[in-house]
């Protein structure tokens, strides 16, 4: 029998004290739809790292070689720190999209990136005479109506029944922890991933 479909497991959950338990439940997520997760902090020892550039140049190597063993990836892109994605995941789906390597993703708000910019900013936001909203250094402001940056929704794989990203307004306390859009993109992963069941007779 072949072994499942590894996926990458990417997001900015590996900065939680409870990382590694989060970890765990997506890889059980995972393996109920038949596919094999990897959470980024697999392989690497428990305690924290030292605070040097070759601690962190360290990790780097360690995700990329755990990315080039991986099948696909499930990215998190839940605003981290601000209005987009975590910067770090943003960099690992870009390096599996060059790869060829299949990027599903879901995010624990449905607000699209130009509302949340808006929010970040400080309500609403003002337009230039053709329309384009702009933030308070005039800088044009995405108006496509996607979870991200172009960028990163234009690397990521169209989802089984239409869209790029499963969505889920969640509650701020709980939108590190709500495992409700990562199960249903685990199941549309498996669904794309997995070898279609051969019909009974």
């Amino acid at each position: 029998m072949p072994a499942p479909p590894r996926v990458y497991l990417a997001g900015p959950e590996v900065f939680r004290t409870d990382a590694r338990a989060l970890g765990a439940r997506k890889r059980a997520i995972c393996a109920e739809a038949g596919l094999e997760g990897v959470f980024p902090l697999d392989g690497l020892p428990a305690d924290e790292p030292e605070p040097t550039p070759q601690a962190g140049f360290a990790i780097h190597r360690h995700c990329l070689a755990t990315m080039d063993a991986c099948d696909a990836m499930i990215a998190n892109l839940t605003p981290f720190r601000g209005p987009s994605v975590d910067v770090g995941t943003a960099v690992e789906i870009g390096y599996m999209c060059a790869r060829g390597r299949p990027v599903f993703a879901y995010s624990n708000t449905a607000l699209p990136y130009v509302q949340r910019v808006a929010i970040a900013v400080g309500g609403r936001l003002p337009r230039r005479d053709d329309g384009t909203p702009v933030d308070p250094e005039d800088m044009a402001v995405e108006p496509f109506g996607l979870t991200d940056n172009l960028m990163v929704d234009g690397c990521l794989t169209p989802l089984p029944g239409g869209g790029r990203v499963v969505t889920r307004e969640t509650g701020f306390l709980a939108r590190w922890t709500d495992m409700t859009a990562f199960t249903e993109v685990v199941r549309l992963a498996a669904a794309a991933l997995l070898p279609a069941p051969c019909p009974c007779e």
